[in-house]
């Protein structure tokens, strides 16, 4: 089965996180993604654990279904090369800090300049403009600087980062998203262009309501736990054996009643501070506690079977191993197997994008540092194999390699 994107092909010069999770999205579609990776040890993901067989798990979760190669773009003949396959190429991606690529002379001009057509996405921590333009960034940066973690946690408690790399998520979501694009628009201009993509401008941009909500109102969003700022109730609860979460949603008529009803407190449903969502909301404090003891009688599948037939949205507060077992997730298939050569069979989160026709999926596992590299120069260029181990002899390419895992470890 061939995918969306199948015939496209990346040049993706990304490393650790946002810009490979973004990549990878193109790879799950079809594209042809070729990891352009820096001797002697590529990606800096290929260090990060957990490890199975000395293989980084971390780099398996973001890289599945590429290819590698080892180029060295500092040497002349190295960057030389990276010219030609970018002639070949239909976008590049980078997420260096800004400027990074202009000072080896690769920067968008110059492969503009060599293929009119390339789409070239560089994903940086601040962008490619303004004051912070030069200073790196890392995940929980910008999620801090971004306002992200002064609305995570609980009211009594400090400021909390998500659970997930949401500012590297965000940004390789964005990134990806705006590659898209880029190729649907030179369908009719027949023009490739760049993609400057920040990731403290994807925080801002995922705050949605928050933001709106601010400008409107003038008062500053904060810490609320899990429920919502506008709905109540609409948070996980305790139960008997674990949490539930619930919510209930705007619009539909009589909600309230039949949930003060199923937990046994018709006589909160004509009390004055909680007969509409709004009120319930601002006497919040008043009414969690209620709520909490009236939750904590039953198990979480008796709520669940008891107030599903309501149309109530419900459902269990899972953890990671609960939520990956869940027969709803088997039936989505959204747990992909592939074979390691090394690390050997490994589960992983597959694509959720379930077009009709070309399905995205896990294309296989992430690559050994530089084991396509004499394949995609002889596919791409024509070169043979005197002329690639000539490439080897000079130091501009590598076949083989990547960190020392085990010596790694030890130091």
């Amino acid at each position: 089965m061939t995918g969306a994107l199948d015939g496209l092909r990346v040049l993706d010069l990304t490393w650790v996180l946002a810009g490979p999770y973004a990549s990878m999205i193109l790879a799950d579609l079809g594209a042809e993604v070729v990891k352009v990776e820096r001797p002697p040890h590529g990606d800096l993901a290929r260090t990060t654990g957990p490890f199975v067989e000395n293989e980084s798990i971390y780099f398996q979760s973001i890289n599945r279904g590429k290819r590698s190669i080892g180029l060295d773009l500092r040497n002349p003949a190295g960057k030389d090369l990276f010219l030609r396959l970018v002639e070949q190429a239909d976008v590049v991606m980078e997420n260096f800090t800004a400027g990074t690529m202009d000072r080896l002379g690769l920067g968008y001009d110059v492969l503009r300049a060599r293929n009119s057509r390339i789409v070239y996405a560089a994903t940086s921590g601040f962008g490619q403009t303004g004051p912070l333009k030069d200073r790196p960034a890392l995940d929980i940066v910008v999620q801090g600087m971004g306002g992200v973690m002064s609305i995570t946690g609980h009211a009594d408690g400090p400021p909390a980062r998500p659970g997930l790399s949401l500012g590297d998520i965000a940004a390789g979501l964005y990134t990806a998203i705006g590659v898209l694009a880029a190729l649907q628009e030179r369908q009719g201009s027949g023009e490739g262009q760049m993609l400057d993509l920040s990731m403290l401008d994807s925080q801002i941009a995922i705050l949605e309501n928050a933001v709106a909500r601010y400008f409107a109102t003038g008062v500053e969003p904060e810490r609320i736990g899990t429920r919502h700022p506008s709905a109540t109730p609409f948070q996980a609860f305790p139960t008997s054996d674990g949490w539930l979460v619930l919510a209930l949603t705007w619009g539909v008529d009589n909600q309230w009643e039949l949930y003060c009803a199923a937990i046994d407190r018709v006589d909160l449903i004509n009390d004055a501070r909680f007969d509409t969502s709004y009120k319930r909301t601002q006497n919040h404090a008043d009414l969690e506690p209620l709520l909490f003891e009236a939750m904590r009688q039953r198990t979480t599948d008796e709520w669940i079977e008891m107030l599903s037939p309501y149309g109530m949205v419900v459902g269990p507060l899972n953890t990671i191993s609960q939520a990956v077992s869940q027969e709803q997730i088997r039936h989505r298939e959204m747990v992909a197997e592939v074979d390691h050569p090394v690390a050997g069979r490994l589960r992983l989160s597959d694509s959720p994008l379930r077009l009709s026709r070309t399905p995205g999926r896990a294309g296989g596992p992430g690559p050994a540092y530089g084991q396509d590299t004499r394949a995609v120069l002889a596919e791409w260029l024509g070169l043979d194999a005197a002329a690639i181990d000539g490439l080897v002899a000079e130091g501009a390419v590598e076949t083989e390699g990547g960190p020392d895992i085990a010596a790694y470890l030890e130091s």
